[in-house]
């Protein structure tokens, strides 16, 4: 089985596509095996360029523990890029089937082949049962949430996948390694979450650092980068543009309205190809 690394500012996904070759058999398990960064390819996940009735392609992902995601924002650049750089799909503008929904992608191409892209990410989901959290509000904002001898204050959103996002001071010193997990769990996210601790630098720019549902901490999330700009505007701390830091790179955000969708727009990035001789 042929397979291509990819990665959207750090965040890396090991790519297949079903195009040209069969779609593996079991694939949650199968990114649990290439995910391992000691006995397999080593990434974030696995994620699969299906052939779409509707679009382009078709986009599945997988989380390193084998759990299947909504959507991945870094993770669907890339498959704009794939669907460009490999002649699937070449033409400047492409759209993506996801978890999310029908996305369209507009890519930025030098000597041939894509360099950034900006994707429509969609209107973000701000019901409370709809994200889903037993939080209330439409979104809750700055909810309190007790866990262990800490009071954290949750402003909740999803883009297609649930988001937590937090303020704090000084993303590297918050033990987001223990807390992290501790959220993604918490009963009052009956879906899990991906959650993300946020420096607000100034009203125009972040610094943040996220735990990855299904992932632990990753190098960048492209939605929680996005929940993070709706977020920003919600508790009225940012703008509706901003340029996002994460410790794999940066991303540019706007959210023009409330009842807009929110665009994100970053680079991808192929790392190599080969093939995986034991599926």
């Amino acid at each position: 089985m042929k397979f291509t690394k990819m990665h959207g500012i750090g965040n890396d996904y090991v790519y297949v596509e079903t195009f040209t070759q069969s779609p593996p058999s079991d694939p949650a398990r199968l990114a649990v095996t290439m995910s391992d960064r000691h006995f397999g390819v080593g990434s974030d996940g696995l994620i699969l360029i299906m052939p779409s009735e509707v679009a382009d392609a078709r986009m599945r992902m997988f989380n390193a523990d084998g759990s299947e995601g909504e959507m991945c924002g870094n993770g669907v650049r890339c498959v704009a890029k794939y669907l460009y750089d490999h002649g699937l799909a070449r033409k400047e503008r492409v759209t993506v089937e996801t978890g999310r929904g029908l996305l369209a992608l507009d890519l930025e191409v030098e000597g041939g082949r894509v360099r950034r892209v900006r994707v429509d990410m969609g209107v973000p989901i701000l019901k409370d049962i709809e994200i889903p959290t037993l939080l209330c509000g439409d979104p809750p904002i700055d909810a309190p949430i007790r866990i262990d001898d800490r009071t954290l204050a949750v402003t909740a959103v999803s883009m297609g996948n649930p988001h937590a996002v937090i303020y704090v001071n000084e993303v590297e010193r918050f033990p987001l390694e223990i807390l992290g997990p501790a959220l993604e769990h918490h009963p009052m996210f009956p879906r899990r979450v991906n959650v993300h601790v946020v420096d607000l630098l100034s009203p125009s720019e972040v610094r943040m650092r996220t735990w990855e549902r299904g992932s632990g901490i990753t190098l960048a999330c492209g939605t929680g980068a996005c929940a993070v700009c709706v977020a920003g505007v919600l508790t009225g701390r940012t703008g509706r543009r901003i340029l996002a830091h994460l410790p794999g790179g940066e991303l540019v955000l706007d959210w023009p309205d409330r009842q807009a969708s929110v665009f994100m727009t970053g680079p991808a990035t192929e790392v190599f190809s080969g093939e995986w001789l034991s599926e």
